[in-house]
């Protein structure tokens, strides 16, 4: 199958597949599960491409690792935390309802599409290195693979770091500023986004690759500007007020760096 007959078969299933867990979400009164279903779907599609692409076997069998390796422990991440909250839902999801107040249905239904159309715009990285027929590995290939490694590493060791310091009872309220949270204040959407830099590091290999230039770049903004740091932000001074602050004036707010000279 050519791009175009894999990307329109993979939107129809993405937006029927989210449409489906809409109903879901409206059953069990909490949309939070959005996040949890958008990290899965990853894993499907990049499959999915992986079987019904004609590139070389190699190359579609590494990108379709990388990619549910990824996805399976974000998402099972967030569904931990969203089972484990439930019935309380995210913050995000109980500010929507207020603003959506007088439309809410429609328009979260809308949402859910939305994220479904990301997952395929996001998904070029995979689809593209799994059509590319060439039968070796490119140095960007191999240099893109070694920075998600250290990225997906990095990433698993933030969230264990703030799961263990958040299991002591004695750190209730304070503000964890261990391991690499020491070093920056969301060092997990750093090496997150980092991820996203190694999937366009390996498509760059491939034809039509630079393309997947909009995964790190809408990450970026997504996690700068929108509904990563600014809401985590304001989610943290509201719980932890001056001891918050204190952290923000001396740890960086996403690249892990030294801590400010003579605060530390």
């Amino acid at each position: 199958m050519n791009a175009w007959t894999l990307i329109v078969l993979a939107t129809a299933a993405a937006c029927g597949g989210f449409a489906a867990f809409y109903l879901l979400a409206r059953r069990i009164d909490n949309y939070g599960i959005v996040d949890v279903v958008w990290s899965y779907a990853f894993a499907f599609l990049a499959g999915f491409y992986a079987l019904a692409a004609q590139g070389w076997p190699v190359r579609r069998a590494l990108i379709a690792a990388m990619a549910c390796v990824w996805s399976v422990r974000l998402g099972t991440h967030l569904l931990i935390r969203v089972a484990g909250h439930h019935p309380t839902e995210d913050t995000r999801y109980v500010q929507l309802r207020q603003d959506w107040a007088g439309n809410f249905g429609p328009k979260m239904f809308g949402f859910f599409q939305l994220q479904a159309v990301s997952v395929i715009l996001l998904g070029v990285a995979f689809l593209f290195p799994a059509l590319n027929p060439t039968p070796h590995l490119h140095g960007l290939e191999l240099a893109g693979a070694g920075l998600w490694l250290l990225a997906i590493s990095g990433e698993a060791l933030a969230d264990a770091q703030l799961a263990a310091f958040k299991r002591d009872p004695a750190h209730r309220g304070q503000v964890c500023d261990r391991g690499l949270w020491r070093y920056s204040r969301h060092p997990n959407y750093f090496f997150e986004w980092l991820i996203w830099v190694a999937y366009f590091l390996f498509a760059l290999a491939s034809p039509w690759g630079w393309i997947a230039v909009v995964g790190p770049a809408g990450i970026l903004y997504l996690l700068l500007r929108v509904t990563g740091i600014p809401l985590a932000e304001q989610q943290s001074l509201r719980s932890k007020g001056d001891a918050y602050r204190r952290y923000q004036a001396v740890t960086s707010a996403f690249v892990p760096l030294p801590r400010k000279a003579g605060r530390a």
